[in-house]
This record gives structure tokens, C-alpha cells and sequence, in this order.
């Protein structure tokens, strides 16, 4: 035993009961000779993953411990905002591990401090992106803290490896060599990775999925729904007033039903290496097309382009574990101002994994039917764009004319139609 283990005398462990944190907890117990209270947060995974935790926890050897309902912070303080800014991780990924991390990690050292503990612990592998994201969060809040992260200490290299070690230790887990993927799993989503996804060519199989119905499957009749927003944040269901909790239960429930929200990405790691993931984001997906439709009609041009750039940062500083930092703050900053006027009521119909635009309209939209109208008006001078035009491509005139007066000739050149044959 290393001098730095036999100093740790009580870790926290973020704890889901899933394969690797099932585990954990006796190797800590054996390796670090250290007392091990286990930290659970609901954030919103079926109540499957939450019966019976904590009796399992005692059982595999902890001392303590916590199970905290944090659903209504991740909602209000991590998801909503990250919507707000439109952050998409690559195109297609909505960060729901992204921002549960930084909830769970900032609670864990907050817990650490109640319980006096020297030593907090993680079960995310040295491949991935969670070991960056928990152990940032423990560094910006109390770097005091030790950090033990066993898959990059312990001698097991594979998930079959850690079936083994579950066994042998007489720890149930749901893990199988058959049923092999690692899944994360939140209110605003579910994640599997491994197993049959290794490789990319493999279509995923309609057993792994969780949460919603294949397309084929779904209803051959549109549903249509209502979302309200107010400031940016959705208020309303078809009408119905819900709190956030609530709220993503429904809009969880229509959309799964509908087959919306997966997607299949083969994303770019922090560390380096490429992963492939399949994500289900039901609600998620509805409340992010309903979102920036509505920004499409209440925000200006410069402010909708100029938060287009900022969301791409966003969504990287969230996706590299970087939530509590000051430019994260001040993002947020920017975003909340942009949110005042996006307040409104979104139509959608749903169909078969699609998410078809059925109407919006909102008391601060900045579309005027007058003014865009194909039809007669008096309210625009069609006349008036002959010198916007000319103002607006001044630039290329003189160009083009200085160009000339040199001798030489225009960009494009003039098109050689005598290889196109005539009949």
C-alpha cells in the first residue's frame, strides 16, 4: 500500500449503482482501507435504477448513504440555461451527461465537507470524458479534496472483467456479457455506449433503446402539441401550467411515444479518440426545435447569428467539463439577456420520429405579416432596395472596377457552351 492510500481515511464515492460504481466501493474498501460513503442523485433515471439503492450500497460495504433528489436543479439550473443557449455538442448531442456532472460533482464535495471526508471518487474510465468533467468540477470548488479514480489504478480492463469482479464479491449488478452496454441516464435523456456500438457499422439493435418506440412502431396518426415559454423557459404544456419536473415528464412521454428524439453519433472525445454513442432525448428534442422556433420570430438578425457562434462555444465548454468557470457565467449572462422577449406559444405535430412546424406566434414577435407580405402594401418601397443594393455591394463594384482598369478580367469566367452538344 502507497503512502497516499493509507492517508485516505473517508472517501465519497458518486455512486449509481450501475457495473462500475457497484464495484468500487468493495475495491476502495480493500485497497484504500478507508471508509466509503455512497452518493446517489436522482436526476430523474427510472425509478428501476433508484429501488433498492441504498440497501445495495450498505450491503456492498458503505458506511452511509446519500440519495438526493436534485431534479428540479438540474432542470432549472443546468438544462434549461444549456437549451436557452441552443448548445448542441456536434450537431446532434444535447449534453445530458454533460450537465449532469457538474450537479453531482458540485454536491459530492458539498457532502465530503459535511461528512469530513479527505477523498472523493469517481467511476468514469481513463477513455472518457467524465474522469475531466467530475474531477474540473472537484478543482474549481475544493481542490483540497484527493481524487481516486480506480479505472485508472485497478488491474480490471474491460467491462467483462468487472462482471467477474461483481461476482466474486457477491455484488448484484444488471450488467450481462449479453446485455453489455454502459448507459447514463437522466431526465433529459439516455446514453449507451459499448457493446454491439464498438463498431460503427452495426446498426443499433431496437432492444437497446430505453425510453422510446421505434419510428415504425409509433402511432400512424399525428399528435399535435403546445408549448408555452416564457422568457426562454417553458411554462406550458397544451394549455396546462407545470412546473419543470412535470413538464419534462409529459413532453418525455408524448415525444417516446412518437419515436422522437434518438440519435446516433460518432463524436469527438476531450481525450482524443473517437466514441461511438446512441442517444434517446425525447422531451429534449421537442423542447429544443420549440425553443428556437421561437427565437426565429422574437429575436433580432444580429442577436439570433451572434448567439449561433456563442452556442457552439457553449456546448464545448459544457461537453469538456468546464461549467464552473467564469466565461460559462458570463455566457450565461449574454444568453439571459437575449431570453426577455422569447416568450410565446409553439405548435408542433409529431409523427413517426418527426418533429413538423405547425404555428407560433409570440406578443414580442419581430415578423411583420405587412411588411413581408408577397402581396400589395403600403408599407415598403420596393423602389428603396435599388440603392440598398448598391450601397450594400459597393465593395465588390470597386473591386471589379479597379480589377478592369488594370487589365484584367472579372472573377468568373464566361461560360464555354461549345462543349454542350446540340441535338
Amino acid at each position: 500500500m502507497t503512502k497516499e492510500k493509507a492517508d485516505v481515511k473517508k472517501v465519497v464515492l458518486a455512486y449509481s449503482g450501475g457495473l462500475d460504481t457497484s464495484i468500487i466501493i468493495p475495491w476502495l474498501k480493500e485497497n484504500y482501507e478507508c471508509e466509503v460513503i455512497a452518493f446517489c442523485a436522482n436526476l430523474g433515471q427510472t425509478n428501476d435504477e433508484l429501488v433498492g439503492l441504498r440497501d445495495k450500497a450498505l450491503a456492498s460495504g458503505a458506511s452511509k448513504v446519500y440519495l438526493e433528489d436534485l431534479r428540479l436543479e438540474f432542470l432549472t439550473d443546468y438544462v434549461f440555461p444549456t437549451m436557452q443557449a441552443g448548445a448542441v455538442y456536434e450537431r446532434k448531442y444535447l449534453l445530458g451527461t454533460s450537465m449532469a456532472r457538474p450537479l453531482i460533482a458540485k454536491r459530492q464535495v458539498a457532502i465530503a465537507e459535511v461528512e469530513d471526508a479527505d477523498a472523493v471518487a469517481h467511476g468514469a474510465t481513463g477513455k472518457g470524458n467524465d474522469q475531466v468533467r467530475f474531477e474540473l468540477t472537484f478543482q474549481a470548488i475544493n481542490p483540497k479534496l484527493k481524487v481516486i479514480a480506480p479505472w485508472r489504478e485497478w488491474d480490471i480492463r474491460s467491462r467483462e472483467d468487472a462482471i467477474e469482479y461483481a461476482a466474486a464479491h457477491n455484488v448484484p449488478v444488471a450488467a450481462t456479457r449479453k446485455s453489455i452496454y454502459s448507459r447514463d441516464e437522466n431526465f433529459w435523456h439516455i446514453s449507451h455506449e459499448g457493446g454491439l456500438l464498438e463498431n460503427p457499422w452495426n446498426e443499433p439493435d431496437e432492444e437497446m433503446y430505453q425510453l422510446t418506440v421505434s419510428p415504425e412502431k409509433a402511432p400512424d396518426t399525428p399528435e399535435y402539441i403546445t408549448i408555452d415559454f416564457d422568457a426562454g423557459i417553458p411554462v406550458r404544456v397544451d394549455g396546462t401550467a407545470m412546473g419543470p419536473i412535470s413538464l419534462m415528464n409529459a413532453l418525455n412521454e408524448t415525444a417516446a411515444r412518437h419515436g422522437i428524439g434518438r440519435i446516433d453519433l460518432v463524436e469527438n472525445r476531450l481525450v482524443g479518440m473517437k466514441s461511438h454513442g446512441v442517444y434517446e432525448t425525447p422531451g429534449g428534442t421537442l423542447l429544443y426545435a420549440a425553443h428556437q422556433s421561437l427565437e426565429e420570430l422574437t429575436l433580432d438578425r444580429e442577436t439570433l447569428h451572434y448567439k449561433q457562434l456563442l452556442a457552439l462555444k457553449y456546448a464545448d465548454l459544457v461537453y469538456n467539463g468546464l461549467w464552473f468557470t467564469p466565461l460559462r457565467e458570463a455566457f450565461d449572462a449574454f444568453v439571459q439577456r437575449t431570453q426577455q422577449p422569447v416568450s410565446g406559444s409553439v405548435r408542433l405535430k409529431l409523427y413517426k420520429g418527426n418533429i413538423i412546424m405547425a404555428g407560433r406566434k409570440s406578443p414580442y414577435s419581430l415578423y411583420r405579416e405587412d411588411y413581408a407580405t408577397f402581396g400589395e402594401d403600403d408599407v415598403y418601397n420596393q423602389e428603396d432596395a435599388v440603392g440598398f443594393i448598391k450601397l450594400f455591394g459597393l465593395p465588390l463594384k470597386v473591386r471589379a472596377l479597379l480589377n478592369m482598369e488594370r487589365g484584367g478580367s472579372v472573377e468568373s469566367e464566361a461560360p464555354n457552351y461549345s462543349k454542350f452538344k446540340r441535338d
